[in-house]
């Protein structure tokens, strides 16, 4: 059986980025699932019983969640204990500062690309894009520059366009860079 990854999402709109994305990190012989909840307080209340219930020999397990307003430290720890409770202690636990969409205005090139847009890229050098995962409310902000922005279609549309070296997005750098180990670790074994 091919190395597998299951990634618990708290919405439609991660799976459909991840669905375009993951060919640029995820080595070629490597499957995936999508386990998506209906937001972060479902994922939450079933995670334990869904990381139990699931029997993939091998398989490695990705939690992907918004921070919102929460503390991201408290959010990220909360995910771990549950993990522990499933009996999982090798849960990659990525938390996306503030939303998705601030990876998304990490990478305005792949915006453009993806929405077919002609005029984004004259915002990169403000700091609000530099450093998108210091202010709230990305999605708001994503959908001022790009009106035609949806969440589910536009996060399919930008997936596969998302540069995995950019940097502009800690929160992005941190779960690339965790899935990229998760995988190479596998590798070793």
């Amino acid at each position: 059986m091919s190395p597998h990854v299951v990634f618990f999402l708290e919405e439609p709109s991660a799976e459909a980025m991840l669905e375009g994305f993951l060919f640029k990190v995820l080595p070629k012989n490597w499957s995936y699932r999508c386990v998506v909840f209906e937001g972060k307080q479902d994922l939450e209340s079933h995670l334990v019983r869904r990381l139990r219930g699931y029997c993939v020999p091998g398989a490695k397990f990705v939690i992907l969640r918004d921070k919102d307003v929460g503390d991201c430290k408290v959010i990220k720890k909360r995910l771990i204990q549950k993990c522990k409770e499933a009996g999982r202690q090798d849960v990659l636990v990525r938390i996306a500062c503030h939303e998705l969409e601030s990876w998304y205005l990490a990478d305005l090139s792949a915006v453009q690309r993806g929405l077919g847009l002609s005029n984004l890229l004259q915002y990169s050098n403000q700091r609000k894009f530099v450093s998108p995962d210091q202010y709230p409310h990305p999605a708001e902000r994503l959908q001022r520059i790009a009106p035609s922005y949806q969440k589910v279609g536009g996060s399919r549309s930008i997936g596969p366009y998302l540069d995995p070296n950019n940097t502009r997005s800690h929160s992005f750098s941190v779960f690339v860079s965790g899935l990229r180990r998760l995988c190479s670790i596998h590798k070793k074994k």
